[in-house]
């Protein structure tokens, strides 16, 4: 049974490592799951995890291997002994091969398919001839295949006989006299059938194929919407290729859903805690010179109305909050804007309707919050009601824009073919520290001088 990983184990695995004892280090690690082995792995340095593989190299194999982060995952193929490298890998189905192999060096890939035995090796590599982010790159080759037109008997008796089949799989796949696939039938309602029973009879309602060629974020859109549990991939002519699964589908669903995350941040779609401080920076100081820029240009707006500001010293204190209220208000609609792209809920069928929402919730908390502030403004700051008026109107103005803004930025980034995560905070963010700086300034300089 396996156990989980917690502070108390790392600490015993820790201990262990600087003890240099390979028999403690295998008996903390032994219980653990292959997921909790990889997370283990990441949590500790790079130091304490080269030292953990010279002790306990066996304990790294396939599955470890799958689970890893990537840039810690090059790095344990690259300290990992030769041969205890050649026996993990053999170990995996092709997908999971061929997701190892796409973010390794040359010398790295050939010794790992030098591994491989001669038809696991002819189905990597023919995986890793289709474009990069597809489902040919997605799939596994290892498919359960039998003629349309078997029965179940014959079926059940082909699984116990035939000398291999996937360590998982979830359905029967019904396939023509040219290998196209034509329906598939789940194993529950195979093995739950007579066996007189023609296949074709139980199989599935929803049936879908994708081509090898399908960027995998489509692929794994399609799994989310019909939920399926695997679908068949097939070439150009429609001939059977491979099959992809839920858990593959769902990994790609997770990682542009962290992506979309990572872009909206400005800190690299590929950052991770294990990056070091150099990489880091490398990615996260581009986004901080843009954001550098925008700032400049909204100082630029309030340098315009010095002698406002000058003369109503107030307005320096009150300023922030409108551009604070349509920062957040910016931020709201932009991250159900890009999620809802993401999940293909937000199109061009009913962009429009969304983006009249937003202007009618902006225009709705901006009144709201003009009562509340302009009361605020005119008791705290001086006893000018038109002081009250301004803030409020400026942050009517504000919020309306931001709420626009938020939904806007991400549709005409879509639209340029653009990832809608793409600098849509930063451009957010300058639009309404723009607007309500002129906003209320503007407005300011208009009613109160």
């Amino acid at each position: 049974m396996n156990e989980e990983l917690d502070g108390e184990r790392i600490d015993t695995v820790l201990e262990a490592i600087e003890a240099g004892d390979a028999q403690a280090v295998a008996e903390a690690l032994e219980p653990l799951h292959a997921a909790d082995i990889s997370d283990l792995l990441e949590q500790i340095s790079s130091q304490e995890r080269k030292a953990l593989l010279e002790l306990y190299p066996e304990g790294i194999d396939g599955e470890v291997l799958s689970e890893l982060d990537e840039g810690v995952r090059e790095e344990v193929i690259e300290a990992l002994p030769r041969e205890a490298l050649a026996e993990a890998v053999r170990e995996l189905d092709t997908d999971d091969v061929v997701d190892i192999l796409e973010d390794l060096e040359d010398h790295d890939q050939a010794f790992i398919l030098d591994s491989l035995e001669k038809d696991d090796r002819a189905a990597v590599e023919s995986s890793m001839s289709w474009p990069e982010y597809s489902a040919g790159r997605l799939m596994q080759s290892e498919t359960v295949t039998v003629p349309q037109d078997w029965t179940v008997g014959q079926t059940i008796d082909h699984l116990r006989n035939v000398d291999w089949l996937p360590d998982q799989f979830y359905h029967v796949i019904l396939v023509d006299e040219r290998h196209r696939p034509t329906a598939h039938a789940t194993l529950g309602r195979v093995l739950a059938s007579k066996r007189d029973v023609p296949l074709a009879e139980i199989t599935e309602d929803i049936f879908k194929t994708v081509e090898a060629d399908e960027e995998e974020a489509e692929v794994a859109h399609l799994f989310n919407k019909y939920h399926l549990i695997s679908t068949p991939v097939v070439d150009g002519a429609g001939r059977l290729v491979g099959v992809i699964t839920i858990d593959d589908a769902m990994t790609v669903l997770d990682d542009e859903h962290e992506e979309d995350m990572l872009l909206m941040a400005g800190v690299g779609e590929e950052s991770s805690l294990t990056d070091g401080i150099w990489e880091t920076v490398r990615q996260r100081f581009p986004w901080l010179a843009v954001n550098l820029v925008t700032a400049n240009l909204a100082a630029a707006v309030i340098g315009l109305f010095e002698g406002t500001i000058a003369v109503l010293v107030a307005l320096a204190a009150l300023m922030p909050i409108v551009a604070s209220m349509g920062g957040n208000a910016g931020t709201q609609s932009l991250t159900v804007a890009v999620r809802a792209l993401a999940t293909r809920d937000l199109t061009e069928s009913n962009a429009a309707r969304v983006v009249r929402r937003e202007l009618f919730v902006g225009l709705i908390n901006g009144i709201g919050f003009a009562l509340v502030m302009g009361a605020v403004a005119w008791t705290l700051y001086g006893g000018n009601p038109m002081l009250g008026v301004v803030i409020g109107a400026a942050l009517i103005i504000n919020l309306v824009v931001a709420a626009l803004a938020g939904v806007m930025v991400p549709l005409v980034l879509n639209r340029l073919k653009l990832d809608p995560a793409l600098a849509s905070g930063t451009f957010v963010t300058t639009v309404t520290d723009v607007v309500g700086f002129f906003a209320f300034l503007g407005l300011a300089t208009l009613v109160l001088l």
